[in-house]
Formats: C-alpha cells, structure tokens, sequence
C-alpha cells in the first residue's frame, strides 16, 4: 500500500464517523428544543403510537403551520374589554356555573379567533396553540371536556369551578402582553436547531 492509499484509508473512516458523530448531536439538539419548546405535547405526539420520529415531524409541522399564521397581538382596548367580560363571567360564576363554563370556552375561543388563530375544528386549535402555550394545553384539553360534560349534566360543581380556573389560565396567556407575542414571523424556532 502506498502513502496516499494508506492516508485515504484512514481519512475516509474518520469523515464518516465525524459526520455520524455531528448527525447525532443535531438529532438530539433538535429533540432537546422541541421537548422544552412543547413539553407535555411533546410526550403526547410521540407516544401517539407513530413512534418518536412521527411525533417529533408532526410538532415540527405544527410549527411550521403557526409561523404561517397571521397570530397578532391584541391592541390595549380588546385587552381590557376581554378582561372585563371574564371579571363578568366570574361573577356570575356563583348563580350560573353551567353557563360560566359555556361562556368561557366562548370567550376564549373569540379572543383566539382576534388573535388569528383558526378556530373551526377543536382539535386544530389545539395543535396550533400547543407551539406557544403547550404549558396550558392540559389545562384547555380538560376545561373543554369538563364544559362537554356540563352541557350534559354530568359535571359536579367542582369540576366545573375547575374548568373556570384552567380556562382562566389560557385565557390570561392569551391576552398576553403586548410585545411579548407572537413570535417573529420571519425567525422560526425549528430554523433555530
């Protein structure tokens, strides 16, 4: 063998195995930051039966999905409209928590709506608001099923005094402060990792 033979011999190996090295730290990078960036939505989609691959391209798709969202700020005069409607909603809590539920699910899916969040189907809503409000999305998921069942008689009052408190949690995240959100419509985290 020669000196050159003998070098590529060598090179070739050590190339390969940098460049499986290099593959497997952004594989985990990217894994790391969805895991922070969706927390428990991220052990949802992967354990929903595709395997991890499926569910870490399905919370890469969702992100993708939102940064061609139209998702806005609202201006200080909604804002302190719809807090005043909650204050109501509140209120009135005590006499009616049946329709306080009802109206809560309302309340925070019009301010979705003025956000620029798509709100016809239930489910998309969720996958939208899981890449800037995951933290709440357990919250949402079990106020809305608690509201569900309230609309069948089958929810005690603490369950519903619970959804009130869940739907509070979005709610409030929802009206944000302004500057805060949304994230920057040419700068998207999944360009990030």
């Amino acid at each position: 063998m020669t000196t050159t033979e003998t070098l590529i011999a060598i090179i070739v190996p050590v190339v390969i195995i940098v460049a499986l090295a290099a593959l497997g730290v952004w594989v985990m990078v990217r894994r790391r930051r969805l895991r922070q960036q969706f927390g428990p939505e991220y052990d949802r989609a992967v354990s929903s039966g595709n395997g991890r691959l499926a569910g870490e391209r399905e919370l890469r798709s969702r992100e993708k999905r939102y940064d061609d969202l139209d998702i806005r700020t609202l201006p200080q005069e909604d804002r302190e409209r719809y807090a005043e409607e909650w204050n109501r909603l509140e209120q009135h809590f005590v006499d009616r928590p049946n329709e306080s539920v009802e109206e809560a699910d309302r309340l925070v899916t019009r301010v979705m709506r003025d956000r620029g969040y798509p709100v016809e189907d239930f489910e998309q809503r969720l996958k939208d608001l899981s890449v800037e409000h995951a933290t709440t999305l357990e919250q949402y998921r079990a106020a809305h099923d608690v509201g569900l069942r309230s609309g069948q008689g089958g929810a005690t009052t603490e369950e519903l005094r619970g959804a009130i408190v869940h739907y509070r949690t979005l709610f409030r995240e929802l009206l944000g402060n302004p500057g805060s959100e949304p994230r920057h419509h040419g700068t998207t985290r999944h360009d990030a990792a």
